[in-house]
């Protein structure tokens, strides 16, 4: 699947991902959180209010959460009202902030209340729930992630069926090591803004529903 490997064969239990994330994320509050602040004024001098993007996303085992991000787009609406497409409504400054991955900073909030693990697959869509094929649907099976084995591996430049290809690796091979080397080489893959997009697109387009499963 990939150079690297897990390191032991049996998953962390649930108390010590716990511990490990929220070692690291209370460590580094000196770094992180005085960036946030000052993100927060650019984002609010650039882009308006609000300035953190709030969703509802699914989490461990489908439970919803209310995920929390610097938004990166303006509220721009076309002749008829509606949003216009994610592309018209990225700013250069938006498209800076998710290049460089410190739009996802707030998210370590939802980290320290439990919703994410930092390392997991990327919560979706709800509406995307019932369109998971029983193999894909087991991304759920564990926490999901500020990062993940999919982000490491092609981020945005992967197709949906190879990055739920590569969640469900990680939910069979996870470990604490690997954790750590996938927190290692993330942030690797920020500094070199590889992956940021899908070809085509400014984010990543609609994942379509699986055809039926036969009987």
């Amino acid at each position: 699947m990939s150079g690297l490997s897990p390191a032991v064969s049996r998953p962390p239990s649930a108390l010590a991902k716990r511990a490990f994330d929220l070692l690291l994320v209370l460590a580094t509050v000196p770094v992180w959180l005085p960036l946030v602040a000052v993100l927060a004024v650019l984002v609010r001098v650039k882009l308006g209010t609000p300035v953190f993007f709030r969703q509802k996303r699914p989490g461990f085992r489908g439970e919803i959460f209310e995920l929390v991000k610097f938004r990166t787009m303006t509220d721009a609406r076309g002749s008829d009202g509606r949003l216009l497409p994610d592309a018209e409504r990225l700013t250069s400054f938006g498209r800076w902030l998710r290049a460089s991955s410190l739009d996802e900073l707030p998210e370590l909030w939802n980290v320290v209340r439990g919703d994410l693990s930092l390392v997991g697959p990327r919560p979706l869509l709800i509406h995307y729930l019932p369109r998971y094929s029983a193999e894909q649907r087991r991304r759920h099976d564990v926490p999901p992630g500020l990062t993940g084995w999919a982000q490491i591996n092609g981020r945005n430049a992967l197709s949906w069926e190879q990055k739920f290809t590569l969640d469900v690796w990680y939910v069979e091979h996870r470990s604490i090591a690997l954790d750590g080397q996938i927190l290692w080489r993330t942030i690797w893959k920020v500094v070199s803004r590889q992956g940021i997009s899908a070809q085509g697109d400014a984010t990543m387009p609609e994942f379509q529903p699986n055809p039926p499963e036969t009987p």
